[in-house]
């Protein structure tokens, strides 16, 4: 079998080859019971909701009891195109049943404490309709009044963050074998953004910067206003490019794989992130594009990902911290984090372009305890799940997103073009509310 050693000195399109036979040489048949601990679903469920009552403050407890039952709600009976149970985005998402995106990777870690066996399934599922040339199917729809089919995107990939809850399964369960199952999938996933999404010299691009079809999940971000079209190479995807390399890495060196490649692979990007995607003069990560130059740069939340996955600096991710990500003038919104930094000219009440989502809020506080800035974990986590508390007594249910200043969900914009023009309700996917409370009580002090 080559090594990746040796995949480094050829062509791209031999990569591929390479994955396609890691694939082969690692493909195992289904997991057992023992890989997967067997849990009765009630059971399951009943410890989620008996979890959800005794942690985070007691005005949280309602809001979390009803995210645990709107898990089990939203979890359907094994069907085409699953080979598992499987849990959708949300009964209030407005376009229907739908499965998959980032939002998965978000509800399988809220529930993986006392549900793993659902969490896991759910990763199972994530990767079962991987296509040939490693693309993973960003949101699967399923039937609905309007549709009696089944349909995916067979082009368009999705941020890349499923690895993440494969860990989270690991470390609840001790399971270290699981990763036998998802380390082929991995790699041939990153041979998709390198055959598909290579940056013009180093990086990684979304095809936001060409089609306009927000690849990357931030529908209609700011930051592609105004750019002109190209491989540029984008922060979001070269730090989650980065960051399946080192999960690669990690992957390989525990099943005694040559990661010789996948590890040169991950500083490199850490190199080029920290030195030609930073500021040195303002303190923030940017698109190549916006380094060039600088009238295109803006306060999206995005400049903060570098946390996220632990490719800063410790004194670039202090700074970050301490001058942009806890000023209340920038991303501490009264409801942490919003997507847009208030100061910026283009921050408004609308999608992506200034309301708070609680998932992204979690993804940055979790990343801040990685740089010991537990501080700055408690802070947003506090704030955003009294605010998402808040409105939960007032509403009764969970939004898709949230008013970054405070005020009612339903005076912030969706899609302004659109028939629905308020977030959703009852979201699960940007809501890991329990998670997010497990991870205050980490915390605090």
């Amino acid at each position: 079998m080559l090594t990746a050693k040796i995949a480094m000195r050829l062509p791209r399109r031999f990569f591929l080859l390479l994955a396609i036979s890691i694939a082969i040489w690692s493909c195992t048949d289904k997991p057992s019971e023992q890989e997967i601990k067997k849990q009765n679903k009630d059971t399951g469920w009943e410890q989620l909701i008996t979890e959800a009552n005794t942690i985070g403050k007691p005005e949280w407890r309602p809001m979390l009891q009803y995210v645990a039952e709107l898990h089990k709600k939203s979890t359907h009976e094994a069907v085409w195109p699953f080979e598992h149970e499987w849990e959708e985005i949300g009964p209030g998402y407005i376009y229907g049943p739908a499965f998959g995106h980032w939002d998965i990777v978000n509800q399988a870690i809220d529930v993986v404490n006392s549900h793993p066996e659902h969490a896991i399934k759910q990763m199972f599922n994530n990767i079962k309709n991987q296509e040939a040339d490693g693309l993973i199917p960003g949101s699967i729809w399923m039937p609905n009044a309007e549709s009696d089919s089944v349909t995916w995107d067979k082009k368009i990939g999705h941020p890349p963050f499923w690895p993440f809850a494969v860990e989270d399964y690991r470390k609840v369960t001790g399971n270290d074998s699981i990763i036998n199952h998802f380390y082929s999938p991995l790699i041939r996933q990153i041979t998709w953004f390198e055959n598909n999404r290579k940056a013009e010299g180093e990086g990684f691009f979304y095809n936001d910067i060409l089609l306009k079809e927000w690849e990357s999940g931030i529908d209609e971000g700011i930051r592609f206003d105004d750019t002109k079209d190209g491989k540029f190479a984008c922060i979001d995807a070269t730090c989650h490019v980065y960051f399946m390399y080192q999960m690669a890495s990690k992957w390989s060196k525990e099943l005694n794989l040559d990661n010789t490649y996948f590890e040169k692979r991950s500083e490199n990007l850490k190199k080029f992130i920290q030195t030609e995607l930073y500021s040195e003069e303002e303190g923030l990560f940017f698109d190549s594009w916006a380094m060039k130059d600088p009238s295109l740069r803006s306060l999206a939340f995005e400049t903060l990902f570098p946390i996220v996955f632990g490719v800063a600096t410790q004194e670039q991710a202090d700074r970050l911290i301490d001058d942009y990500l806890l000023d209340s003038s920038y991303f501490n919104t009264a409801h942490p984090v919003a997507t847009v930094g208030k100061r910026d000219p283009k921050f408004e009440l609308r999608m992506w372009r200034g309301p708070s989502w609680n998932s992204m809020t979690y993804w940055i506080a979790r990343g801040c305890t990685q740089y010991g800035r537990e501080d700055a974990t408690k802070i947003l986590m506090e704030k955003a799940l009294d605010q998402s508390s808040v409105q939960f007594e007032k509403t009764g249910t969970i939004w898709e997103f949230y008013h970054p200043l405070g005020g009612s969900p339903k005076d912030v914009l969706r899609k302004p073009q659109t028939e629905k023009n308020e977030p959703c309700k009852d979201y699960l996917g940007h809501n890991p509310l329990i998670e997010m409370t497990r991870l205050y009580d980490s915390v605090k002090k």
